[in-house]
């Protein structure tokens, strides 16, 4: 909560009421069911030397890359969030399904952006969810600053995990990273020129280890992950990056898959994993090896054509405890570089443990959704950058998506016309292509069949926010109604983020049974920036019982700019609008005889 001093008796009373709350909530939490945890973050510019060169980058408190956001499955999580960069920002929560609750979503579509100098208070449930995620900044291309952070939503202790607990849990975040900052960066893209090779690969904020002094100049930090030898660590893999299909591998050490965005895997060794934008997983990593030295971490670009990546390679060091000297001699292998096959083939490999508990007690297979009639199918092709109207813009199915300056969901919450239409086609149409807010128009509870097909030269991912969805197939070539015939109808992965091949097409089927308007977006800043997005609005006919209400902490703009309130009098009472009325009642006699001397 941020409140402005003008008077000290103003102040008095705002302090006061800020820990009454929190007093009645904390004593209400003690009881109930689900609990409740609280992080107080601010979001600021702050200076690092990734690469060798110092710069401007954006960190949460203070730190690059930001917290870990640990919790447990249905925890109510309450994130102030402090804005103290030069421009708007929001933070979304990539991957977290926000269930009935899209106005905690943290994108355009769904919020007005925290004005310079703001704070807002995220409230939201992890309902049945497990697993690996992460938060980002949504606008403005910050995230090729920074901002961003893990999610972890650990199981509840009633629940079975399918493999033993590890000894160690360790998030890596690999990134491309520019030099740039993220407004040339903006601008660069605005213009047409594409982002060309980044000026390196970051782990966790960190360059490369000098693995070759030739390549890597000296006086570059890097990462160390310390380990015992003989124990079993779970590591926790983000794609954090702008636009790059990342290779990761550990020397001479497998990568047991585990978990990917939520879901429990069937277990497979891989040597190496292609992780593409956006793209979260898990692996149990042994170490079995004889410490002879200390092996590298990798993480190298996939699918480039020219010597300009040569430096882009992230390395880390793992180092065992016993380790006898420093990791030397050349960088473990890749795959093939331009062996889409290869990666294909990898991807489909990636089975859902249908025997495994996740969220729930019963095993994740138990909903069959390869036996559910399908009632909508959206064909969505992109294309590269192409002027409209003068402007560099990318598409689906023809449509650039323009953000409007009033969110969808308050629009549609207060019934404003002419901000969106619900128009979105289900195919490419013959038409030049448009700058438009065309939104899909779901049928809630209805099973959506989407196939994205790339009409690409690079890698693209794409991301649903408020769901996860069911990766049933992806081949080369254009998709036919022939190619349902190759679905994965039974094991494949639930998962928030895919891939899809240059020239290439994967299919996706999702249950639409989360109320509320979620953006369906390319992964890739670049794309997305230009205009590769779209919303899907989910409405149920008795919305009242099924989504959560508007927010009393609500920030304003657009057309509904004069329900604005200076922010110095908006106090947010919501922490403790859950406490028990009962208890609030008996607190309120306990507050007066400790703070009374608060309002005289």
């Amino acid at each position: 909560m941020y409140i402005s001093s003008s008077s000290s008796s103003s102040s008095s009373y705002y302090c006061c009421i800020f820990w009454f709350n929190w007093v009645l909530c904390l004593i209400s939490f003690s009881s109930a069911t689900d609990p409740y945890v609280f992080f107080d973050w601010t979001v600021s510019y702050v200076t690092a030397s990734p690469l060798g060169v110092k710069q401007q980058v954006i960190g949460v408190e203070g730190q690059f890359p930001g917290p870990i956001l640990n919790v447990t499955t249905n925890w109510n999580v309450v994130v102030n969030v402090k804005n103290n960069l030069d421009e708007p920002l929001l933070l979304t929560w990539n991957g977290i399904q926000q269930r009935k609750n899209a106005w905690q979503d943290g994108v355009s579509g769904t919020n007005c952006p925290i004005p310079a100098g703001w704070n807002w208070t995220y409230q939201f449930q992890v309902k049945d969810q497990i697993g690996s995620f992460f938060y980002f900044p949504s606008l403005y291309f910050q995230r090729a600053a920074g901002g961003y952070g893990g999610i972890v939503i650990n199981n509840r202790d009633v629940i079975a995990v399918p493999f033993e607990t590890p000894d160690g849990d360790i998030t890596l975040f690999i990134s491309d990273w520019y030099i740039k900052s993220h407004k040339e960066l903006r601008e660069q893209v605005e213009s047409g020129v594409g982002l060309g090779a980044p000026d390196g690969i970051l782990i966790n904020g960190f360059g490369p280890y000098r693995y070759d002094s030739a390549v890597v100049p000296d006086g570059i930090a890097f990462q160390t992950i310390y380990v015992d030898p003989g124990k079993t660590y779970r590591i926790r893999v983000h794609n954090i990056g702008i636009s790059t299909s990342l290779n990761f591998r550990v020397q001479n050490h497998n990568l047991l898959l585990v978990e990917t965005e939520g879901s429990y895997t069937v277990q497979q060794n891989y040597t190496n994993m292609d992780i593409h934008v956006g793209q979260s997983y898990s692996f149990l990593v042994t170490m079995d090896q004889n410490a002879s030295s200390d092996y590298y971490i990798v993480a190298s670009p996939r699918f480039v054509n020219s010597s300009a990546w040569t430096k882009a390679i992230g390395v880390a060091i793992l180092h065992y405890s016993n380790s006898l000297g420093p990791a030397s001699g050349p960088l473990p292998d890749p795959p093939n570089e331009y062996d889409t096959y290869f990666s294909m083939n990898q991807a489909r490999s990636i089975r859902w443990n249908v025997s495994a508990g996740a969220a729930r007690p019963n095993p994740q297979g138990s909903f069959k959704y390869g036996q559910i009639t399908v009632t909508d199918v959206y064909v969505i092709l992109n294309r590269p950058p192409e002027l409209i109207d003068g402007k560099w813009r990318t598409t689906l199915n023809g449509i650039s998506y323009l953000a409007p300056s009033t969110p969808l969901k308050l629009a549609q919450q207060f019934n404003i016309p002419g901000v969106f239409k619900l128009d979105f086609p289900n195919r490419l149409m013959n038409r030049p292509a448009k700058v438009d807010t065309s939104v899909i128009n779901g049928t809630f509870k209805g099973f959506m069949e989407i196939i994205f097909q790339n009409n690409d030269t690079t890698v693209q991912s794409y991301h649903l926010d408020g769901y996860a969805f069911f990766v049933v197939g992806m081949d080369n070539g254009v998709w036919t109604e022939n190619s349902r015939s190759t679905y994965n109808k039974w094991d494949g992965v639930a998962r928030c983020t895919t891939q899809v091949f240059p020239g290439a097409w994967t299919a996706i089927l999702v249950s639409l049974d989360n109320a509320g308007i979620w953006n369906l977006r390319a992964q890739n800043l670049d794309s997305w920036h230009l205009g590769q997005e779209v919303y899907l609005s989910v409405v149920n006919p008795d919305m009242d019982k099924n989504e959560l209400p508007l927010p009393d902490n609500t920030i304003y703009c657009g057309a509904l700019s004069s329900l604005q309130k200076d922010q110095a009098q908006r106090v947010n009472f919501s922490r403790a609008s859950r406490c028990p009325v009962a208890m609030k009642t008996i607190l309120a006699a306990v507050f007066l005889a400790l703070f009374g001397t608060c309002f005289t």
